[in-house]
């Protein structure tokens, strides 16, 4: 038997482009929707991503300009821009390592071991770059000649770095307006942004990467532009 709670969560969550200006979302609704998006599962526990909420009158309207004048920007009444941090990858392994070294106690277990070489050894060899290429070339070369033999893990340059810690992101980010939904408000995730200004904005460095940004707040009808339109299922849901 599944849910009931659930599917009326995932029934509520719709991308709402007006948000009723007289209604003001409650800060702890923000707060725990992002402590519960930090939760999100994401590629070895990396947690290549920030999460940069915009509370300030002053700042949300900083942003409808470069959310090229959406709705969706113009009325909500809070944001959340959603960050990928591929360039803070030493410093998460390192984390993550030091998180390992904390529990031993006496000799590492294999369990233990394995971890700290994990985060030692293959996140260098995952994410490791230099100015002319040699990482990804030796990282497709063993991930060709290894997977001739068995099943392998298929990496290589930069783009495939990028698309792991953006999913890792797009996971988080949906895990928060699931979130703002069980609460009873609405959101909007918004692809229509300058990057180079947002970016600028939040005075972010070049490593790091806008993933989407979420406007927040109490939905309206004219905020939904009509009924949720899906494929058939059976064209994206296939069982082997």
């Amino acid at each position: 038997m599944y849910s009931n709670e659930f599917q009326e969560i995932i029934n509520f969550r719709r991308s709402n482009r007006v948000f009723d200006s007289n209604i003001n979302v409650p800060k702890e609704v923000i707060q725990k929707s992002l402590e519960r998006a930090v939760l999100s599962p994401n590629s070895s526990n990396m947690q290549l991503w920030e999460f940069h909420w915009i509370n300030s009158e002053s700042e949300l309207k900083k942003f409808v300009p470069l959310c090229l004048n959406q709705q969706a920007a113009k009325t909500a009444k809070e944001m959340v821009v959603f960050v990928t941090r591929k360039d803070k990858w030493r410093e998460r392994a390192a984390w993550n390592l030091n998180k390992i070294k904390e529990t031993v106690v006496g000799e590492p277990n294999k369990l233990q071991k394995g971890g700290m070489d994990y985060y030692s050894k293959v996140m260098k060899f995952l994410y490791m770059n230099d100015p002319i290429g040699i990482m990804s070339t030796l990282r497709r070369s063993v991930s060709f000649f290894m997977g001739l033999r068995k099943p392998f893990f298929r990496t290589g340059g930069s783009s495939n770095q990028r698309i792991m810690v953006h999913k890792s992101c797009a996971l988080a980010a949906q895990t928060f307006m699931l979130s703002v939904a069980a609460e009873g408000f609405h959101s909007c995730p918004m692809e229509g942004f300058d990057e180079k200004r947002v970016k600028k904005a939040l005075n972010l460095p070049r490593g790091a990467e806008i993933n989407m940004i979420i406007s927040v707040g109490k939905g309206t009808e004219e905020g939904i532009w009509g009924p949720r339109f899906r494929v058939p299922n059976e064209e994206v849901i296939f069982k082997h």
